[in-house]
């Protein structure tokens, strides 16, 4: 339960409109009351009145009590959803955005452990399932207080004794049994919080590695092993929702005793009438009606568990600390950049090796340098350093002699243009992916850049408003680093970060591609990681890395004349 509190604080915000949603609930639950009590006695003594009372009973009193309860009610259940859905609706966009907010600053390092199925399904369904905790138990707790608290004293103004009884039984039925509901389904709940998320993420890895497991003959297998966790699920499901019936039985059991009682005891007088006649209906469907204001309350808290659990799931990824901080000011944009890299140490959590050891880099302004070397010496580490993705344990980075950490994130961000391994494309149009790096730029810069980086393929059938979909699926591995390069060219940064940017390409293109880069960033420092050789002539200065060090450095005709133990790599520039 203490999981939850962090989340009721944010409801604040929207603690007006919450406030009014449960308003109206409550009157329409004592409309709803109201309308029933009424009906009952009205009937009752209209019948014992018989002809003989036209003239003695007052029929039109009565009469228009219940069309008002009536009018009350419908209207008040209309606008009590439309308030309390509203509600719900800014909460949940509420909480969705503080989560992502809370989300973001521990990317990447803080998210590592977790799988992106993983990440989206805490910030959906996770999130999802805290609107319970505004429709299922505080609106249908505070009402069931305050309805119960306005019939007893309504009825105590009749009979003392009977309104105490139906309050005591209504007011003991809501302090034991959601309690107890709530022990009942809190294994159920956990349970279908943490299988929803299992078998959500078997799904999706199920979908996306169909190629593979069809090659390899695992599809039966995944398949297995997804039918067993959707079984458990829907076994879950089937206790909960038998944990519900339990419940209305309950529920129903309490409240035809309740009737029962007050049938018995109001038939032996009201008050001090000792002949209460249609008063006997008025309090026996008084006590019909306000048990609709407990019905919803023991399965609001079976359903907390599950509520709990999200939370809890929740909590896990939000109490963690960012790794790296950015201050809220810093220097003002440069026009140019030169970096030092001094003596820099860098260690993955829980890896016996560092992937950097005491490396030290200088880059002059606007001067290209090539990152070579084996997979896992550290190169794409250095990259991830020089954008704060993390920050090294020992050494310094610095850009324009100021420490890397004083630049703002803004600022660090204007500043710096990267195409990394990974081509990230969210599945919106080609003109939208392209926009990310660039917001205000048109559609003729959009189609120029796209040409110059051999994409003018893309612009054909719906040009700019060609749907990408999800990661870009239908594009080749070349066309996505090429999109990446054309995004990093619409940012315009005077430091550019490249992450083998012509993987996938062939030879032609990658010359191509290389050229345009060394055309653009003309006065702007680049940083090239590649395993490719090709166009290395080209670059002002070649590093070679092995085991997180800087071995080798010069130029392309410096390092041809270089002997020693890795003359075998370097004799291929």
């Amino acid at each position: 339960m203490r999981a939850l509190l962090p989340f009721l604080t944010l409801f604040r915000r929207h603690r007006w409109l919450m406030t009014l949603g449960i308003l109206l609930a409550i009157i329409t639950l004592l409309a709803s009351i109201g309308l029933l009590t009424l009906s009952g006695w009205f009937l009752s003594a209209s019948a014992l009145a018989g002809t003989a009372g036209i003239y003695s009973f007052n029929y039109m009193l009565p009469a228009a009590g219940v069309r008002g309860a009536a009018i009350t009610r419908t209207a008040g259940r209309y606008f009590e959803r439309l308030v309390s859905h509203d509600a719900t609706f800014r909460v949940l966009q509420h909480l969705r955005v503080f989560t992502f907010s809370r989300l973001l600053p521990l990317s990447p390092a803080g998210l590592e452990r977790f799988r992106q199925g993983e990440l989206l399904n805490r910030l959906v369904a996770d999130v999802d399932a805290l609107d319970h905790l505004y429709l299922r138990v505080i609106s249908p707790m505070v009402g069931a207080l305050v309805t119960i608290t306005v019939v007893t004293f309504g009825l105590s103004f009749l009979d003392m004794s009977l309104a105490f009884t139906l309050g005591g039984i209504m007011l003991l039925t809501l302090l034991l049994l959601p309690p107890l509901f709530w022990q009942a389904g809190r294994p159920a709940g956990i349970a279908l919080t943490t299988l929803r998320s299992d078998y959500r993420q078997q799904l999706i890895s199920w979908l996306h590695g169909q190629a593979e497991l069809r090659i390899f003959g695992a599809s039966a297998q995944w398949r297995e092993k997804l039918e067993q966790t959707e079984h458990s699920w829907l076994e879950a499901q089937r206790r909960q929702a038998g944990l519900s019936a339990l419940s209305q039985a309950l529920m129903l059991l309490i409240a035809g005793f309740t009737v029962i009682a007050i049938l018995w005891l109001s038939a032996g007088g009201v008050g001090d009438n000792h002949s209460p006649g249609a008063l006997i209906a008025l309090f026996v469907f008084c006590a019909l009606a306000a048990f609709e204001a407990l019905t919803p309350v023991t399965g609001a808290f079976q359903h907390l568990g599950q509520v709990a659990a999200s939370a809890l799931r929740l909590t896990q990824i939000l109490e963690q600390k960012p790794e790296v901080s950015f201050p809220d000011q810093g220097p003002a944009r440069p026009q140019s950049v030169e970096l030092h890299i001094h003596n820099v140490t860098f260690h993955y959590p829980a890896q016996p090796q560092p992937a950097l050891h005491n490396l030290t880099l200088d880059l002059a302004s606007g001067e290209h340098i090539a990152l070579l070397g084996r997979t896992g010496c550290g190169k794409s580490t250095l990259l991830q350093l020089l954008t704060r993705a993390r920050d090294p344990q020992h050494g310094n980075i610095s850009l324009n002699n100021i420490p890397l950490s004083d630049y703002d994130e803004a600022t660090l961000r204007n500043v710096t243009s990267v195409v990394p391994q990974r081509v990230h494309l969210f599945s919106a149009t080609l003109r939208d992916n392209l926009l990310l790096a660039r917001p205000d730029a048109h559609d003729e810069l959009l189609n120029t850049t796209l040409e110059r980086v051999g994409l003018a393929s893309l612009l054909d059938d719906d040009g700019l408003n060609a749907w990408l979909g999800e990661g870009g699926r239908q594009l080749s591995g070349g066309e996505l680093r090429r999109l990446a390069i054309a995004r990093a060219l619409l940012h315009d940064a005077p430091l550019m970060l490249l992450d083998e940017p012509t993987e996938g390409l062939d030879a032609q293109t990658e010359g191509q591609i290389l050229n345009l880069l060394h055309e653009v960033c003309v006065n702007k420092t680049l940083i090239m990681v590649t395993h490719r050789l090709r166009g290395l002539s080209a670059f002002d200065r070649i590093a070679v890395m092995d085991e997180g060090q800087i071995i080798e450095q010069g130029s392309h005709e410096q390092l041809k004349m270089i002997n020693g133990r890795y003359s075998h790599f370097l004799s291929q520039l």
